[in-house]
Formats: C-alpha cells, sequence, structure tokens
C-alpha cells in the first residue's frame, strides 16, 4: 500500500507569496541608479552616526556598515556583525531612519524577532510599535519624505 501525503500550504507561507508579489508588481523600494547614487552619502553618513549613537548604550560588536539599492528590505544583519541598510533611509524622517537603524543594531545581539529582541528595541526606542506602523504606512503608500512631512501635520492639526 502507498502512502500519498498531502501538503497544505500554511497561512504564513502564502502571506509571504502574496507580498513578495505585491513588491515585484509596484517595484518595491528600489530607486533608479541615479537616485541610489545622488543619496547613497547621506545614508551612509546617517547610518554611522546613529549606530554611533545608540550603540553607546548597547556595545555591540560591529562589523561593515554597507548601504545598498535593494528591492524589499530597509535592512539588514548579519552573525560577523555586518549591518545592510537601504539607501532610502536618508529620505526617510529621522524617528523613522532610527527605527530602522535601531532594529537592525537589535539583531546583532538576538536573530530573530523574539520578545528579548523586541525589548532592546523598546530600551532606546519605547514607542518603536507606533515608528512601525509609520514605517508600514509610508511603504504602503509610496510615500516621498514630503508627503509624510504633510500627514504629519494633518495628524497634529486634528
Amino acid at each position: 500500500m502507498k502512502i500519498r501525503r498531502v501538503f497544505t500550504v500554511s497561512g504564513f507561507v502564502m502571506r509571504r507569496r502574496s507580498m513578495r508579489r505585491r513588491v515585484r508588481k509596484r517595484g518595491g523600494l528600489r530607486g533608479s541608479a541615479k537616485e541610489y547614487a545622488a543619496h547613497k552619502e547621506r545614508a551612509r553618513v546617517t547610518a554611522h552616526e546613529r549606530i554611533r549613537h545608540f550603540n553607546l548604550s548597547y556595545g555591540f560588536a560591529i562589523g561593515r556598515i554597507t548601504i545598498r539599492n535593494q528591492r524589499s528590505r530597509w535592512g539588514s544583519a548579519s552573525k560577523k556583525g555586518n549591518l545592510n541598510f537601504h539607501y532610502k533611509i536618508a529620505l526617510l524622517p529621522p524617528r523613522l531612519a532610527d527605527y530602522i537603524i535601531v532594529h537592525e543594531l537589535c539583531h546583532l545581539a538576538e536573530f530573530n524577532h523574539s520578545p528579548r529582541f523586541w525589548s532592546l528595541v523598546a530600551k532606546m526606542l519605547p514607542d518603536h510599535k507606533e515608528r512601525k506602523g509609520e514605517l508600514k504606512k509610508v511603504e504602503k503608500e509610496g510615500l516621498t519624505i514630503e508627503d509624510y512631512s504633510d500627514l504629519v501635520e494633518k495628524q497634529e492639526d486634528s
């Protein structure tokens, strides 16, 4: 008798596939080569300054810091201590750039999104959940920094 296995695709896998399709469809974060060249240095300076500032409290060993023109990630961290950031962090409001930088910095201690990881993030950014929501809104709506500033002003007025 032959046993037949039936594999089902989990909800998580389906959500990831859907997200990848949306990113591919709208082009993701990737910008033009000209735009990348124009903002790369500013992003590098921002990343170095903010990492130096936040790492005074954390004290993590940091390897290389690289600025990239990635399709779907704001940043990433490696076990070697290397940190990668998207050049568009230079175009974000400082509070959102700080969220991305602290998030990746904390991955040097916790390579997951466990409660311990989030407590490390909260040590520097107690309002990290609000910042994450704001970043999602920027991603979803494809807002420029000017659009984002207008949105924040409208929310403050109401």
